[in-house]
């Protein structure tokens, strides 16, 4: 069974810069897409990026509040995934999460929460102002 685990969580004051990194375990190979989610309480689940590298391909998104300052990544051979965020605002506070899914949505809709299977048990990032 796929597990996803998180570390690197949090907190910062504002402008500050974290890197979550997300460890994937129970898959072979490098077939699956992988995004982060973030929860804020009382707020809906929000996709922050996604990145894709089915079928030799190389997809990324992020949501359009993340645009400029965070960064996905994955190392295929260290099955890790990491998002890389600068210039963090009190509105980035959240629990962060870690997602895999083993097929490419099929209107790539890569920041929707319904579709991914396996979620890690999440990472805190707090921002102060």
């Amino acid at each position: 069974q796929v597990q996803l685990v998180e570390s690197g969580g949090g907190s910062v004051q504002e402008g500050g810069s974290l890197r979550l990194t997300c460890v994937v375990t129970g898959y072979t190979g490098s077939n699956y897409v992988v995004a982060w989610f973030r929860q804020a309480p009382g707020k809906e689940r929000e996709g922050v990026a996604a990145i894709d590298s089915i079928d030799s391909v190389a997809i990324t998104r992020y949501a359009d509040s993340v645009k400029g300052r965070f960064t996905i990544s994955r190392d295929n051979a260290k099955n890790t995934l990491d998002l890389q965020m600068y210039s963090l605002k009190p509105d980035d506070t959240a629990m962060y999460y870690c997602a895999a899914r083993l097929a490419r949505p099929v209107y790539r809709e890569y920041l929707l929460s319904d579709g991914y299977p396996y979620w890690g048990q999440g990472t805190q990032v707090t921002v102060s102002s």
